[in-house]
């Protein structure tokens, strides 16, 4: 039975049609990733299924007794509640289990009934089985694993950050270990590392994963299955996102060699039958109008529409220029956490250099310093002669957000209108919406628009500051054309391991302040990170143990020692196995049970105190016995 099923889901917005006659089922246990352009009613499709959207018509049905997990569903929490508080709430469940035990140990302090005592064993067993023990491991692991250090667990969720809310939540459900995660672009606020670690767990993870994200990376790592919504209509493809990018090329190719096909019959079959009604006999006549019968019952596939690209190139090809940058002991500190120290390096004309790091380690900052944008606290930055930098920061700001898109460049740039509305075509603003106001466009829409204003400028070093973090796939392909075509210096802060991986061929990574630079792709890094991490483990494993001197008297005192152990480790077991039988009988008789609990623990230590004892001395005389001849 289908975990999620929908079937005829239509959905508007005003008399726009976001979604059109969708249906599909989603089984126990697939990963499944919903892409498409912004726009497209992929988070309108999440709202739905959630219920926090109402819809025109069709039918949605999720499996009985089946939870769901959203990011954006923040608990319910008190003004003072921390991070922490907001990560425990996901084992309410176990908190109930664990308050009923309390209560029952109050009750057994007054009460010597045996049913109690049964009932308390039934909920030990219960809380065991849920993982109540373990949580502390848990919280631990998943916060580990998605960089949420102990010192941000400990603030108030209040204060917290967008995107560090969005991090804790996303912890949150993980803990809750939900039947099916609805994720909504769920590595948007996460490092490299992080990203690694979500892809890994939910690649492990045993409920159903239906995601939105434009990290092709991710897509691959944990997705079995795409759907794809473009224009109000859903194509399904059962493979990753790079059989689907294949698989979606081929497709088009198909439905345009059969639109083709038909054209060319229905425009056969319109010159036959206009040449015989022009013939003029009544035999001919008759040939023709079968024709014209036939041509309306023909029935022509539409012409297959495919998202456009943008294929251009821009810079500043003759800029000989070979230091490009010189940075100097740079060195920065806020509220007296220093974040740069002693950044030293030189940026050659035409390297493509990714700044790699985890959030907070000064990625903005140093790029901020290097465009003058910030001041250091010490050290210097050279720029080349003839430099001409251009900045697409995390955030894209216009200076008068209330102009359209048209008279933005027409002021910006200083171009005619016309050549507004063709530069803006290019990047598939058109029509109306090229005289929309620059207020209402996402974030995503803003920097295509900076970068329509960037390309038409003789540039030679861009720098871009997670130039695809609010961009879906398209765009982030339109991006990665422009930054093909680009000819001078490209300087560029990513947590998009796709772009990374396809641009950089020097990666400076920052940590505590310090820089490591590495001269290589993204892929050699890596394993060179690998071999460090490797290398640091085998450091710190113990060191084989050196030859012993052969004792006196050969192995006999130690065949000796070991043997008594054995005889201690025997009777120890027979005692422990004796007070389980006296236990099950004091089942009835609290007082008993825990004096003979006390006498369990105590009898369990020394067991392993003589197991440990019998393991050093088996050791010693495997070690010895080998070295004899």
């Amino acid at each position: 039975m289908a975990d999620i099923s929908i079937s005829g889901l239509n959905q508007y917005f005003g008399e726009n049609q976001i979604l059109h006659d969708i249906t599909f089922d989603i089984f126990p246990g697939e990963k499944v990733a919903i892409v498409g352009p912004n726009g497209a009613g992929k988070t309108t499709l999440f709202r739905v299924l959630t219920g926090e959207l109402p819809y025109e018509s069709g039918s949605i049905s999720i499996a009985k007794d089946r939870t769901i997990g959203m990011i954006d569903q923040i608990p319910v929490y008190q003004p003072e509640d921390t991070a922490e508080d907001i990560l425990r709430s996901a084992f309410h469940r176990i908190d109930d289990v664990r308050t009923r035990m309390k209560q029952m140990e109050q009750r057994m302090e007054r009460n010597d009934d045996s049913r109690l005592l049964q009932q308390y064993g039934a909920l030990q067993a219960e809380f065991e089985a849920m993982g109540g023990y373990a949580l502390d491991f848990e919280v631990d692991k998943v916060c580990n694993g998605l960089e949420i250090p102990r010192e941000m667990r400990e603030k108030p969720f209040d204060v917290l950050s967008g995107g560090e809310k969005t991090r804790v939540n996303l912890a949150r459900i993980i803990l809750e270990d939900t039947d099916i995660l609805l994720l909504d672009e769920p590595t948007n606020h996460l490092d490299l590392d992080a990203v690694e670690w979500l892809g890994n767990f939910l690649n492990e993870y045993k409920g159903t994963v239906v995601t939105i994200s434009h990290d092709r990376y991710f897509l691959d790592q944990c997705c079995d299955r795409i759907i794809e919504l473009f224009e109000g209509h859903a194509d399904f493809y059962a493979g990753s996102y790079s059989y689907y990018a294949e698989e979606r090329k081929l497709r088009f190719a198909q439905r345009m060699a059969e639109h083709n096909h038909q054209m060319e019959e229905l425009k056969r079959l319109q010159d036959q039958s206009r040449k015989m009604h022009q013939w003029g006999t009544e035999k001919m006549h008759k040939r023709a109008f079968s024709i014209d019968k036939r041509i309306a019952r023909m029935t022509v596939a539409d012409r297959p529409k495919q998202q456009k690209k943008l294929s251009m190139s821009f810079g500043d090809p003759n800029y000989e220029t070979e230091n490009v940058l010189k940075v100097r002991g740079i060195c920065k500190s806020f509220d007296g956490r220093e974040i740069l120290h002693d950044i030293t390096f030189n940026v050659k004309n035409g390297e493509r250099i990714a700044i790699l790091g985890d959030n907070g380690t000064g990625k903005t900052t140093l790029l901020n310093i290097l465009l003058g944008l910030e001041e250091a606290d010490s050290g210097t930055v050279k720029k080349g002669d003839g430099l001409k930098p251009a900045y697409l920061p995390q955030v894209v700001t216009f200076e008068n957000e209330h102009r359209t898109l048209v008279d933005t460049l027409i002021y910006d740039k200083n171009v005619t209108p016309q050549t507004a509305r063709n530069r803006l075509g290019r990047f598939q603003f058109s029509g109306e919406e090229q005289l929309k106001p620059v207020s209402s466009l996402s974030g995503g829409e803003k920097s295509r628009l900076r970068l329509c204003e960037l390309m038409y400028d003789k540039l030679n070093l861009l720098v871009l500051d997670e130039p695809t973090n609010h961009l879906d796939i398209l765009s982030r392909e339109w991006i990665e054309e422009a930054v093909e075509g680009f000819t001078g210096t490209l300087l560029f802060v990513s947590h998009d391991r796709y772009f990374v991986s396809r641009f950089a061929s020097r990666i400076i990574v920052l940590m505590d302040g310090e820089m490591v630079d590495f001269h290589g792709n993204y892929e050699e890094y890596l394993a060179f990170r690998a071999r460090k991490a490797a290398e640091k483990a085998a450091a710190a494993a113990p060191k084989p143990k050196k030859d012993k001197p052969k004792r006196k008297g050969g192995t006999k005192p130690l065949e000796k020692k070991i043997a008594k152990l054995e005889r201690e480790i025997s009777e120890t077991e027979a005692q422990s196995a004796a007070l389980d039988e006296q236990m099950a009988a004091a089942a009835s008789d609290p007082g008993k049970l825990i004096e003979l609990s006390e006498q369990k623990d105590a009898l369990e230590t020394a067991l392993m105190e003589l197991m440990e004892q019998w393991e050093d001395l088996s050791s010693q005389l495997e070690e010895m016995q080998g070295d004899e001849p």
